[in-house]
């Protein structure tokens, strides 16, 4: 799967963002609803986490230094990481503690018209980003489903997005229904149920992300499309008879290290094994342009050894052949 940072739908998150938060909280000043001002903080945690996507993906790009010689590519997942501590503690835990306390001492929402114009015109909002978000996964998702995608994208920021907006928009249709049933009850419990709902969306959402993230960032081997293509070009059957075994792991969403031992004839000179591995390293280069650091070890086939030998495919991104 293609890596793509989706910039765009970032900065339209945080467009929308920053224009929903500014209007939840001045509906919140002018009707006491904890679902207006639980929702208020939503969006600006949500805005936080697309300045630290954005973030992130500009740390990545520095240059490999003698310290970090693999580059900086995994600060996109660890940004995204700090995305999802944010959405727990800011997001989801302030959410289930105002409803707490909504419940425990409820009174009615006043000027109903401050928050239910506001909820209508933020879920015209979101709904815009969560297209952006839809549109932009939809050039790299390929033949995906929703939860695939999400699960197996090496790039963090579109997935980030995705469910960010989604949880938004839920999150909106709940505060609408809290703050709906208050008033129509007069009971300002509902509003602070609806609150809490919220607060337990958010803690859902940024559980998801977290175990995902953490994936990411302890390395993931290439995915199944890309280690076929490595496997089809390493090997030419002239000068690379044989993938003996394989490792791969990506550095970052678009960098990905290839690790392999392969079988070359025993009568070839050291110029020809040299020649035969810097084509092999063409050949994977050409067929997964995001392979950009590979080692290949030079050996001698042994049906014996390989019997015998330790069993690569028990490793993450090993293959044995």
């Amino acid at each position: 799967m293609s890596a793509s940072g989706g910039t765009k739908a970032i900065v339209a998150a945080l467009a929308a963002n920053l224009a929903i938060a500014v209007a939840k909280f001045v509906a919140f000043l002018f009707s006491g609803s904890s679902s207006m001002l639980a929702e208020s903080v939503h969006s600006l945690a949500d805005s936080g986490n697309q300045g630290l996507l954005l973030l992130g993906g500009k740390k990545a790009q520095r240059e490999a230094t003698p310290q970090h010689p693999f580059g900086y590519g995994r600060e996109r997942y660890i940004y995204a990481f700090l995305v999802s501590i944010v959405l727990f503690s800011v997001g989801g835990m302030f959410a289930i503690y105002e409803g707490y306390e909504k419940i425990k001492d409820p009174h009615p929402i006043e000027a109903w018209y401050w928050p239910v114009g506001v909820l209508v015109f933020a879920i015209i909002a979101e709904s815009f980003s969560f297209r952006t978000a839809i549109k932009e996964s939809n050039e790299v998702r390929g033949g995906l489903s929703w939860k695939e995608f999400v699960r197996r994208s090496k790039a963090p920021e579109l997935p980030v997005v995705l469910l960010e907006d989604l949880g938004a928009l839920v999150g909106l249709v709940l505060a609408l229904a809290g703050v709906g049933l208050a008033l129509g009850t007069g009971d300002g419990v509902w509003d602070g149920i609806g609150t809490l709902c919220i607060g337990i969306l958010l803690i859902v959402i940024a559980i998801v992300l977290a175990a995902e993230t953490k994936s990411l960032l302890l390395g993931e081997s290439a995915g199944v499309d890309e280690v076929r293509k490595i496997e089809a070009a390493v090997v030419d059957g002239d000068t690379v008879t044989r993938l003996i075994h394989m490792r791969t792991l990506h550095l970052g969403p678009e960098e990905l290290l290839v690790a392999a031992k392969v079988a070359v004839r025993h009568d070839d000179t050291a110029t020809e094994v040299a020649n035969a591995i810097n084509a092999a390293e063409e050949r994977i280069r050409a067929a997964v342009p995001i392979a950009r650091v590979i080692y290949l070890e030079p050996d001698v086939y042994s049906e014996t050894a390989a019997a015998t030998g330790e069993n690569p495919a028990k490793t993450p991104g090993g293959s044995a052949h």
